[in-house]
């Protein structure tokens, strides 16, 4: 078991982002343009960035890219006075070894912690027992904290119910989770099992980020923050300071934006929407992926995130 687990510990509470990466034309690493987006997000408050989650196309990545680009993140952070804000990995692979060289991987880069997908290639044979083991696995051999990472659209359907999470929070060095079901009836579950010094339960998802802090959760881990950090650190600083009426009218909003974002295709909808409004990017992505036209959609199409946009850039 790793050397770390008596000590290990959540991420502090807060907003994360599963930040976007940046491609240039040849659908090779556009690193400046990455190192601006990371500014812009903790400049915009964030508590922490996720570098590869699914937003930021970790599917997509050969292992040396992964590792450049969470050192890149730590890198960028640490030259320009954002020591604090912490880096997440995503290290899930398609079997326990490869995830277990993510998670060396990103400690190597400069990860204070993993977040690990439930392989999905073999769905049918994930069974319960499986999938327990898999994450034990992962968790005895990792140098870093790890969290589990519930998503069933990228994992063939697989959803890990609160039973198995609850399970794996016992585990001493699985330390969290983000629920990209959104489902706040299973977050609430978590809160109120796991103490939440040991566990931190995000939702996946700003659509249900009050929702879930009004239900224990310990902030949101969403794709719309790479659009809007300011929005969603005003948010959490709302709830904190139980202003409730005002965090209600700013999480309608946030939901009709992330509805929107999600309409647009999220990955290509973010970088298109990003390279129009702040000043950066470009809306490559990597096959078999395809950029986004905001134009052909519509401006009806993004309405409400305008309307998000306005607020950000107010804050």
């Amino acid at each position: 078991m790793s050397s770390t687990t008596a000590n290990s510990a959540p991420p502090p509470p807060g907003v994360y982002v599963p930040a976007v990466v940046f491609f240039d034309e040849d659908e090779e690493l556009d690193l400046e343009t990455i190192k601006a987006h990371v500014l812009r997000l903790a400049r915009g408050g964030v508590t922490g960035i996720l570098v590869q989650g699914s937003n930021g196309e970790a599917q997509h990545l050969s292992h040396e890219e992964r590792k450049l680009t969470i050192r890149l993140t730590r890198e960028t952070l640490n030259q320009n006075g954002f020591e604090h804000v912490l880096v997440i990995a995503g290290t899930g692979g398609q079997s326990t070894k490869e995830s277990k060289k993510l998670c060396e991987d990103a400690k190597e880069a400069g990860a204070t912690h993993a977040l690990v997908l439930t392989p999905g290639v073999w769905a049918p044979q994930m069974t319960k027992e499986r999938i327990l083991k898999f994450h034990r696995d992962v968790a005895d051999a990792s140098p870093i904290p790890v969290m589990i990472y519930n998503f069933p659209v990228v994992t063939a359907g697989l959803n890990l119910d609160s039973d198995i999470i609850g399970e794996l929070g016992r585990h001493p060095n699985i330390v969290g989770t983000k629920l990209s079901c959104a489902d706040v009836g299973k977050l609430h579950r978590l809160t109120s099992t796991l103490p939440a010094s040991k566990f931190a339960t995000f939702p996946g998802s700003s659509a249900v980020f009050l929702q879930g802090l009004i239900s224990g959760s310990a902030g949101v881990i969403g794709a719309l923050p790479n659009v809007a950090p300011k929005a969603h650190a005003e948010l959490f600083r709302l709830w904190k300071e139980d202003k409730i009426q005002e965090a209600a009218a700013l999480q309608a909003l946030l939901g009709h934006a992330d509805w929107e974002l999600q309409k647009l295709g999220s990955i290509a909808g973010i970088k298109a929407i990003v390279t129009k409004h702040f000043g950066y990017g470009n809306a490559n992505v990597r096959g078999p992926l395809t950029p986004r036209d905001l134009e052909a959609a519509g401006a009806a199409a993004t309405d409400k995130l305008e309307q998000l946009i306005a607020l950000e850039k107010s804050l």
